[in-house]
């Protein structure tokens, strides 16, 4: 690692959401990530900065992207990692958050990954144990790491965030992608829009700076970057449905070739995953020319390693 990454720290020693980081951290994860990036291009593609650390994955929801994503980031770093799953765990048996994560830290844990159904879990875990916790995704409240591989992206690909006008389009109300992605593309200096049927907009979303569309086709003329999220139907419950059909939705806000072409223009598109082919994005689409998909889940491991890397700069250890 260059000198000047090892002489700055992060601003905070958790990393629970965007809003509670400064832009001079995000900036610095970034460059960070630059010089991770360069090692994943090695034909050895681990580093020795972190072979004295313990991490331990903490995933309370079922997760396949960012769990592997986190794992790979980890053991590039050379920590050892533990990885913990709630349905095979004693929180089954009605053990609390609180002694499921100090019987793993009595195991000499010094950071946790955790992803959890509840708002604020992170929150809560820090306000209760003494390891750095990072905060893999908290019902619908936050998801800080997803939300800085997506500006990575953008940075990359168009040389900057700021200046750059970028929408969000589909289940704004219970994305917490969308969340975090609105707090670390304003702090970057982007303009920020949300796409989606009215009853999927928070009333609240304009007080975040972000404006409102319900037309996808006139949000996508103004953009020049679109993310494109799913429909959550899993966080939707029962009741009156939100709109009338996916069907319905697919013809409103489903992004495919014929509108793409219809745009004339070099549009960006990218996706958190997992991706509902066919529903807010077509297959020709997601893997066509204008598509970073997977350059987001590429960048996902440089960025997480650079997040866990500087917050452990934090921890009473060599690092």
């Amino acid at each position: 690692m260059s000198e000047r990454m090892k002489q700055k720290k992060l601003s905070t020693r958790h990393l629970l959401g965007i809003r509670d980081i400064t832009r001079e951290d995000i900036e610095l994860i970034f460059s960070q990530a630059d010089e991770f990036k360069e090692v994943l291009s090695r034909p050895i593609k681990k580093v020795p900065s972190l072979r004295d650390i313990t991490v331990a994955n903490l995933f309370f929801e079922n997760s396949t992207r960012t769990r592997l994503s986190f794992e790979l980031a980890e053991k590039r770093l050379s920590a050892d990692v533990v990885n913990f799953s709630a349905s095979t765990s004693s929180v089954k048996k009605g053990e609390t958050l609180v002694d499921t994560v100090n019987n793993i830290l009595a195991m000499k844990v010094d950071m946790v990954v955790m992803r959890h159904p509840a708002p604020g879990a992170a929150l809560f875990l820090a306000d209760h144990i003494g390891a750095a916790i990072i905060n893999a995704g908290d019902g619908t409240h936050e998801h800080p790491t997803q939300a800085l591989l997506d500006a990575y992206s953008i940075r990359e690909r168009l040389g900057a965030v700021k200046g750059k006008k970028v929408v969000i389009v589909g289940d704004i109300l219970h994305s917490r992608v969308a969340l975090s992605n609105i707090h670390c593309l304003r702090k970057l200096g982007a303009e920020v829009m949300v796409c989606g049927p009215k009853a999927l907009i928070p009333k609240h979303i304009k007080s975040l700076g972000a404006e409102v569309s319900h037309n996808l086709e006139e949000a996508l003329r103004w953009a020049d970057v679109a993310n494109m999220l799913r429909i959550q139907l899993e966080r939707q419950g029962a009741g009156v449905p939100y709109f009338p059909s996916l069907r319905e939705y697919t013809m409103q806000f489903g992004l495919d070739a014929s509108l793409l072409n219809r745009l004339g223009k070099d549009l960006l598109i990218m996706h958190p995953g997992p991706i509902n082919r066919g529903v807010e994005i077509t297959s020709e689409v997601a893997d066509g020319p204008h598509s970073i998909i997977l350059d987001q889940v590429e960048n996902g491991v440089a960025v997480r390693m650079a997040a866990i890397y500087l917050l452990a700069q934090h921890l009473n250890r060599q690092a």
